[in-house]
């Protein structure tokens, strides 16, 4: 394995980390302390709604929710998690959108996160690849006995979800790639911005034990700010976040740091998807901020140029983090996406 090919991965994963950790976005809503209060002080209920259960993937356990639609199903959307976090994490009104257009959604913890098998054993000589990762995506479908799906992918998820598409054409309905890349250490592509990813760096280290270690509730208003004000435009439901990340703490015993090395390991042993990229028959859209400082625009450009097919919605004012900033716009593409199996018109 090239040094610099794990260096790059590793220093991708941990400036994404660390500048969700520092970032720090619009304040939280009045009350937002008494909120948590009340909540912390009862049985955290109502985050996991869904039929849930395990999946086997060899020896390691996924933890997945399926989570019914309203109304007549129309399919299935199996959502693939960003580097590091757990399925809890994809914002609930993304999910209510999806629910209410008439799609099953389907969530899943990857290996090391969530109530999935946190890989005590792994070691950087017999590390896993995002191959077995997709491997885990597969052994869910199996569970619930899934032909095919329409698989979403965000960052790491895309990489996962390309490698589903690219091993088992026959299972995979459509293909949505959101701030992803077909080989993110890709030499020839232009780098993550070298100084937000120092800075990001720099200030993350110091707050990163007291983050991590701290008591709940300064572990609720940090991932509130992180995760949910940190560039959608929809107003902060303290209250649902709250429950999550609690839920999250108590159930599931919140972050594990491990995870973020060992996926930026499978991230670096694995080979680059661009060579394959032609043998994905799915219909796919790629979703890719212009203004991403981890995944610069160009992997989007190219990993649309590379799919059959492919078409691609570039956003003018997101970066990295998820939600995007104009999420009726994502949304409503990626529901026409799904609708018609095939890209939007107005995309091409």
């Amino acid at each position: 394995m090239r040094k610099w090919v794990v260096l790059a991965s590793a220093a991708l994963g941990l400036a994404g980390l660390a500048a969700l950790l520092t970032w720090r976005g619009p304040r939280l809503p009045p009350g937002t302390e008494s909120t948590i209060a009340r909540i912390r002080a009862g049985p955290v209920t109502g985050v996991v709604t869904g039929k849930s259960g395990y999946a086997r993937s060899g020896g390691v356990r996924i933890w997945y929710e399926s989570i019914p639609p309203v109304g007549a199903e129309k399919g299935v959307v199996l959502l693939n998690s960003s580097l590091g976090v757990g399925s809890l994490f994809w914002p609930p009104a993304f999910l209510r959108a999806l629910s209410a257009a008439g799609f099953r959604v389907v969530r899943y913890d990857h290996r090391g996160t969530g109530a999935s098998s946190w890989m005590t054993g792994w070691s950087r000589k017999h590390p896993y690849s995002l191959i077995d990762m997709a491997n885990d995506a597969i052994a869910v479908l199996d569970e619930l006995r899934l032909d095919r799906v329409h698989l979403l992918g965000l960052s790491l998820g895309g990489f996962v979800a390309q490698e589903v598409a690219i091993a088992y054409p026959g299972r995979v309905h459509s293909l949505t790639l959101m701030s992803t890349s077909a080989d993110p250490t890709d030499a020839t592509m232009p780098r993550a911005r070298a100084w937000p990813l120092i800075q990001s760096a720099i200030a993350g280290f110091p707050l990163l034990r007291y983050r991590l270690l701290g008591g709940e509730t300064n572990l609720v208003k940090e991932l509130l700010t992180g995760l949910v004000a940190q560039g959608g435009d929809e107003p902060v439901d303290v209250e649902e976040w709250t429950r999550i990340v609690l839920y999250d703490l108590r159930e599931r015993k919140g972050l594990n740091v491990r995870a973020l090395l060992q996926h930026q390991v499978a991230v670096a042993v694995t080979r680059s998807r661009y060579p394959l990229l032609e043998t994905i028959t799915a219909p796919s859209l790629v979703i890719h901020g212009k203004a991403d400082a981890f995944l610069p625009i160009e992997h989007g450009h190219r990993l649309a140029a590379g799919i059959p097919s492919a078409c691609g919605l570039w956003l003018e004012d997101a970066g990295h983090p998820f939600p995007y900033p104009d999420m009726p716009k994502v949304i409503a593409a990626i529901r026409s996406h799904l609708d018609a199996t095939d890209c939007p018109e107005t995309f091409r």
